[in-house]
C-alpha cells in the first residue's frame, strides 16, 4: 500500500496526542521506516530528555532538536513522529511543510493530561499545575501545528488505529484527486 511514492509523513502535535503510537502503526500499514525524533535525540545525545534539559536547558534541547529534524526531514519514505515543541522554531516548521506530508494530531489539554499523567519523561509537566501548563502550551502551539501541517486529525475519542486509518484515508484521497 504505497499511495504516496516516497514522500515522507510527519506527525506533529502536542504531547499525549499519540504521535509515536500512531506513527508506529502507520509505518507498519505503509511498509515504511518509523522514527521518533525524541528517541533519536536521546540516542544521539546519549542521555534522556530530562537529562538534556538539566544539562543544556530547553534552548539547548531545541537546538539539538532542530539539527536532528533538519537531518530526518531530508530523508525520503519514512514516518516521523516529532516532539511536541518541534514547531516552536520557524526553520522546523519550514522543513515539516516543505519536505513531506504533515499531519497535526489534535488533542485537547484535558485529553493530553489524561494520557500523560504519571509520565516522568516530560520535563515541562514537572510542576504543581500540569493541566494549566498543557492549556498554556496548547494556546501557544496550536497555531504553529496548524501552520506546519496540511491536515488536522482530531484524536479525541479515537483509538490509535482509527487515527492511523484516518491518515491513510487522507493520503488515498489526496493521491486520487
Amino acid at each position: 500500500m504505497h499511495m504516496i511514492g516516497d514522500e515522507s509523513i510527519f506527525l506533529v502535535g502536542p504531547m499525549g496526542a499519540g504521535k509515536s503510537t500512531v506513527g508506529r502503526l502507520l509505518s507498519s500499514m505503509l511498509g515504511r521506516e518509523f522514527i521518533d525524533s525524541d528517541a533519536e535525540i536521546v540516542r544521539r545525545a546519549g542521555m534522556d530528555i530530562p537529562g538534556i534539559f538539566a544539562q543544556r536547558g530547553e534552548e539547548g534541547f531545541r537546538e539539538l532538536e532542530a539539527e536532528i529534524l533538519a537531518d530526518l526531514t531530508s530523508r525520503r519514505g519514512l514516518v516521523l513522529a516529532t516532539g511536541g515543541g518541534a514547531v516552536k522554531r520557524p526553520e522546523n516548521r519550514q522543513c515539516l511543510m516543505n519536505r513531506g506530508r504533515s499531519f497535526y494530531l489534535l488533542a485537547t489539554p484535558e485529553v493530553q493530561f489524561a494520557r500523560t499523567r504519571g509520565d516522568s519523561q516530560r520535563p515541562l509537566l514537572r510542576n504543581d499545575d500540569p493541566l494549566g501548563t498543557l492549556r498554556r502550551l496548547f494556546a501557544e502551539r496550536d497555531p504553529l501545528y496548524r501552520e506546519a501541517a496540511g491536515d488536522v486529525v482530531d484524536t479525541s475519542g479515537l483509538s490509535p488505529r482509527q487515527v492511523a486509518e484516518s491518515i491513510v484515508g487522507l493520503l488515498t484521497v489526496r493521491k486520487e484527486s
